[in-house]
């Protein structure tokens, strides 16, 4: 209840104190890339429900097949590789925590292939709401670099990265607590990147 209650809270106070960067954001994204201002895609959502997901368009319209982003791949603009970097286009998500859809901290956001795919132990995502931001999301902040060092970037990420994903998402799930969602919020506003250590502690 009290994650809920935070959770509307400041998705409220987000939008309201950030709605001139998102507005500029929005302008910007008209002027430089045609096509929508938004990209919206279906995503899978608590107790396997999908959703609609709104986040700042960075690629090319008609690019989004893959789920997977390399950095440096032609179908993001250079605008959208901006956006990208600083985490700018996905500050629209504060929409979908504020209409109950996702949290501020969780497992990040699953297309339904992948979560489809999981078994057991591992379906202890589905419990819970996707978050904005979280562990996984914090260890791997450099992800598309990181696929982009790979010669085959999909197999990286579908028989290494996205399990270790899943594994410290389940971790943070075991060891949810008010206050680590506290801290990952921070780690997230002053872009501290977690090591496997912690990562891999029991938080």
């Amino acid at each position: 209840m009290i994650k809920n209650i935070f959770d509307r809270i400041v998705s409220l106070i987000g939008l309201l104190c950030l709605w001139p960067v998102l507005l500029i954001v929005a302008i910007l994204i008209r002027i430089k890339m045609s096509g929508p201002i938004f990209y919206t895609q279906k995503r899978v959502g608590r107790n396997g429900e999908l959703f609609k997901m709104y986040k700042f368009r960075t690629m090319k319209v008609g690019n989004y097949q893959s789920s997977i982003s390399v950095a440096g791949e032609s179908r993001i603009t250079s605008f959208g590789a901006k956006l990208r970097k600083y985490k700018l286009d996905e500050l629209s998500e504060l929409w979908n925590v504020l209409k109950g859809d996702m949290s501020l901290v969780g497992p990040r956001l699953e297309v339904p292939g992948y979560a489809d795919t999981l078994n057991g132990e591992d379906r202890l995502l589905l419990n819970i709401k996707p978050g904005l931001t979280g562990v996984a999301s914090l260890r791997f902040s450099n992800e598309e670099e990181l696929l982009a060092e790979q010669p085959d970037p999909v197999k990286f990420n579908d028989e290494i990265l996205y399990p270790e994903k899943v594994r410290i998402n389940n971790n943070y799930i075991k060891n949810w607590s008010f206050w680590l969602d506290i801290k990952i919020i921070i780690y997230t506003i002053i872009g501290k990147k977690l090591t496997e250590d912690w990562a891999q502690s029991k938080l």
